[in-house]
């Protein structure tokens, strides 16, 4: 057997090119000084294991390389050369070149592969500093380069495409047109068709092992340079016929290999060339490792953004029901950066008598985590507003569930029940964005409600009591609910967002559905990396008479804007519900019922306002304490000041009680009033 190491010769070491020795019997393989310093490697650092030169190979290089030695190893080739980067210590790039010849014994058994390796840098810097008659090789050089940093930047596999198409990069190359497939569940899937007409019935998925170019080159793991039309033709007699007028002369297939597995193949069409040069080859060679890597990225970002979207919309609700008296348009757009979809929701609860909830949220985070803590979530608020809980009981429970959820998430939030007949809005807030809310005549302005912290925060600090707002909604104005994407923009302020917002809302179309569209355009244009929910409550006209109404609302002791937000609410309800002669009445003695019960018993209060049908219809007031001690009728003090709240229940009311509520009770008044549209009496 030939003496192993093979002795390096003068000259190749006069020349900075080192020789390397690979025993295929035993796997190892010698390198000399000179060889390992193109590595960037010390002879201690070296074991005579090519495994060990991985640390300087990228994954795709070393796949490319060990395809092109196999091929070179199973055709019977006695050589083979190429190009590929070599990572240094200091994490730069040096481009290098190696030719190795293949040593068979009497059967054609490759034993050995004997062969030189060398910095190519300056050569491929000299190749692309050529004078004015190779401007042709020097511009393809510059297209691959720039192609490179420009794949950096693709997140999907249209981006890709968009990218080798973009920027005049097949002219540069020469090319007239590409074509390119991804290899899924076996089959080639052809995601990028060739120029017009190009297309042949039954190639969108092709079998590996057809005898189609871009299936050969997945197969083999080599390039597939077609230097001619016969070669073309002689080659793929089935592909052939079907291209044959395109005037196609020559074409290159490359393999796109990442992470040591084909992923798909690309190929170019020339339709002013025939054959290619060594140049030419590596170059194309190269492209094809960056176009890998960035097509592979791109493969998983849309796997995981379709498995993280596609949680996020079963989360959702599948359908918004029909609510009387709103008109409600809703919408979701994921990030169009980031790789994972976020906590954003929406959603609608019908309530009894007439209301309406609404909810908009978003929990914190951008994965599907976030998800599914969302859907968790959005589920248990549900189930609070349907039992009847205020506005303010519902969030705080809320929080605690979240709280006590096996998770580090926390939730913004926003949560507004509506009544459609009296149009009264009680808004509760949890660290969210504020609300807008846009006039029939389409102006707009934002809606400052006082908040309490997130959902999961608030319960963490023990700080539960979440202020409620009352607005009233006029039939064709609109509240706008949605989730800071829709607002908040990397290096603005929040304040420009949402005057940005207002404005956009102020010139927008008069449909709701339109809207909410115009506003998710202006995202999608904007492709921010957060996502956005949005939800438009628009009260209209009722059709017909509403029978009755109910609304409650939470009124903690020294709360005044509390206190003033529940008269706000009876005001509203008393006109709404067509008992304008009775108004004073009405919100006199439900003032004095409240106050009693916030100054008598420990702890707030629960007001509710609410018609009775029947016979005779009659508005009532409930104020519900935590008290059991009944309240009774006396007669003033000397001051004047004390004694006289329930005398004037008494004087106004048509009626009212007292009832037991489980630990506390319930005092009550009613006032008949007039059926809608019956003249008042006297």
């Amino acid at each position: 057997m030939d003496e192993w190491p093979a002795p390096p010769g003068l000259g190749l070491a006069l020349n900075r090119m080192g020789t390397f020795d690979w025993d295929l019997t035993s796997g190892q393989m010698h390198m000399d000084r000179s060889a390992l310093a193109v590595f960037d490697l010390e002879p201690e650092e070296y074991d005579n294991r090519p495994e060990t030169l991985g640390s300087r190979v990228t994954r795709a290089e070393a796949a490319r390389l060990d395809a092109m030695v196999s091929q070179a190893l199973k055709s019977g080739s006695v050589h083979y050369g190429a190009y590929f980067r070599v990572r240094l210590r200091d994490g730069t790039a040096r481009w290098t070149h190696t030719q190795g010849y293949v040593r068979r014994d009497a059967t054609g058994r490759p034993q050995r592969i004997i062969g030189v390796i060398r910095d190519a840098t300056q050569e491929l810097t000299e190749f692309a500093d050529r004078p004015a008659a190779d401007d042709e090789d020097r511009r393809r050089t510059s297209v691959v380069d720039r192609t490179t940093a420009a794949l950096a930047h693709a997140r999907t596999v249209q981006d890709v495409i968009d990218v080798l198409k973009g920027s005049r990069g097949l002219e540069h190359l020469g090319a007239t047109s590409l074509v390119m497939g991804l290899l899924e569940a076996g089959r080639i899937h052809l995601v990028a068709e060739g120029p017009e007409g190009s297309f042949v019935p039954g190639t969108r998925w092709t079998r590996v092992d057809e005898q189609y170019p871009m299936s050969e080159v997945v197969r083999t793991l080599a390039p597939r340079f077609i230097q001619t039309p016969e070669d073309f033709a002689a080659s793929y007699p089935r592909l052939w016929p079907h291209i044959s007028g395109l005037g196609i002369t020559a074409a290159a297939y490359l393999p796109l290999i990442a992470q040591a597995r084909p992923i798909g193949a690309l190929g170019l069409l020339y339709s002013d060339k025939t054959g290619f040069t060594n140049d030419e080859r590596n170059l194309l060679v190269a492209l094809g490792s960056s176009l890998a890597q960035s097509l592979q990225r791109a493969v998983l970002y849309e796997q995981e953004h379709d498995l993280a979207e596609g949680l996020q919309q079963a989360m959702l609700p599948r359908r918004i029901p029909e609510v009387p008296g709103a008109q409600i348009a809703v919408r979701y757009r994921s990030a169009r950066l980031g790789r994972d979809i976020g906590g954003d929701w929406y959603d609608v609860i019908p309530l009894p008598g007439g209301r309406v909830g609404a909810v908009i949220g978003d929990v914190q985070g951008h994965d599907t985590h976030a998800a599914a803590v969302m859907g968790q979530l959005r589920i248990v608020l549900r189930a609070y507003a349907a039992e009847g809980h205020t506005p303010a009981t519902v969030m705080a429970r809320a929080s605690v569930f979240l709280h006590e959820l096996d998770t580090d998430r926390f939730a913004t939030c926003t949560y507004a029940e509506a009544d459609l007949s009296t149009g009264v809005v009680q808004l509760v807030r949890a660290g969210h964005v504020d609300p807008l809310l846009r006039y029939g005549d389409g102006s707009c302005r934002r809606l400052p409600v006082e908040g309490g912290l997130p959902l999961g925060l608030s319960a963490e600090f023990g700080r539960l009591e979440y202020p409620v707002a009352t607005v009233e909604l006029d039939p064709g104005q609109t509240l706008l609910l949605y989730t800071d994407g829709l607002v908040e923009q990397p290096g603005a302020d929040l304040d420009d967002g949402m005057q940005l917002l207002a404005a956009l809302v102020r010139s927008g179309p008069g449909d709701l559905q339109e809207l909410a569209d115009r506003l998710c355009d202006v995202v999608d244009d904007r492709a921010g990396d957060d996502d956005v929910a949005l939800l438009l409550l628009r009260r209209r006209a009722l059709e017909a008479p509403q029978s009755g109404g109910r609304l409650q609302q939470h009124v903690a002791q020294n709360d005044p804007e509390a206190l003033s937000s529940s008269r706000h609410m009876i005001r509203a309800a008393v006109r709404a519900w067509g008992a304008r002669e009775r108004a004073d009445e009405i919100e006199l003695a439900a003032d004095e019922l409240i106050t009693n019960a916030l100054m008598h018993t420990d702890g707030g209060a629960i007001v509710t306002v609410r018609v009775l049908t029947g016979p005779v219809r009659r508005l009532r007031v409930e104020v519900e304490d935590r008290s059991s001690a009944l309240p009774r009728r006396r007669e003033a003090g000397d001051s004047g000041v004390s004694g006289r709240g329930l005398m004037l229940v008494d004087r106004l009311a048509d009626v009212w009680g007292v009832e037991s509520r489980g630990s506390g009770k319930c005092v009550w008044c009613e006032f008949v009033v007039p059926e809608r549209g019956a003249p008042a009496d006297g």
